[in-house]
């Protein structure tokens, strides 16, 4: 029998990692934190803009550990009102 293979996605842009895409433009790499696979550009930067963080972390993992709130946020859910007093 054979299953099929699944494709991955990057935890931070949610696109796929495959192969004939992301070979040539960067790949992808695990984050050291969520064990996550991620695209090499959706890494941290390091000081020098060009080069990576190290240890390895996702943007979003970097974002969470120094409290700063993503660029794009969940759409926060309203709070209930009282109607017709």
């Amino acid at each position: 029998m054979l299953l099929g293979i699944e494709p991955r996605n990057c935890k931070v842009c949610k696109e796929g990692l495959y192969r004939n895409k992301t070979f040539f433009s960067g790949g992808w790499s695990r984050c050291a934190l969520c064990d996550e696979f991620v695209h090499y550009s959706c890494l941290a930067s390091g000081k020098v803009s060009f080069l990576k963080a190290r240890p390895r972390l996702c943007k979003t993992c970097r974002a969470a550990q120094e409290g700063i709130p993503l660029s794009s946020p969940s759409p926060k859910e309203e709070a209930p009102t009282a109607v017709g007093s």
